[in-house]
């Protein structure tokens, strides 16, 4: 899985993409928003490990999702 921060410009908010092997979106959610419904995606409980990748990853580039 990989995953990749968008930076959002004047009133559109920044985004998180994740997206599978193929690289195909499977997920697309605000950055400043709580995470939700990660169950879907295989990341229960990786919460906390998601939100501080999130925070360091810089805008526009794909990174693995290791955690």
């Amino acid at each position: 899985m990989y995953i990749i921060k968008v930076k959002g410009k004047a009133k559109i908010p920044d985004y998180i993409q994740l997206r599978d092997n193929d690289f195909v979106l499977i997920a697309y959610f605000r950055a400043d928003r709580p995470l939700k419904n990660m169950d879907k995606y295989g990341l229960e409980g990786k919460e906390e490990a998601l939100e501080k990748v999130i925070n360091e990853l810089p805008f526009g580039k794909i990174q693995a999702l290791d955690i």
